[in-house]
């Protein structure tokens, strides 16, 4: 399967999703999930940006960790309860 992943990602033009990576996660195969997970992977992080403090309270810019694992749960839960 890994060999299938690999040409199919590599082979569309568009930067969509191959459907048959979309069906193999759909019924919950590793690899494939890994993929989709992997091509939303900046859309995740980009929306986890938030104004953070550091220990001085000083302010910036950076990724809330628990919003991006929520991110990527609530993903693979949708792409697995899918009906294709």
């Amino acid at each position: 399967m890994n060999g299938m992943i690999n040409s199919n990602v590599e082979n569309n033009e568009r930067g969509l999703l191959p459907y048959p990576i979309i069906l193999a996660a759909n019924k919950g195969e590793p690899e494939a999930m890994e993929v989709v997970v992997l091509h939303y992977g900046s859309y995740i992080t980009s929306l986890s940006m938030r104004r953070l403090h550091d220990e001085y309270g000083n302010i910036f810019w950076g990724v809330d960790e628990d919003t991006r694992d929520r991110l990527r749960s609530k993903l693979m839960q949708s792409v697995l309860a899918f009906k294709i």
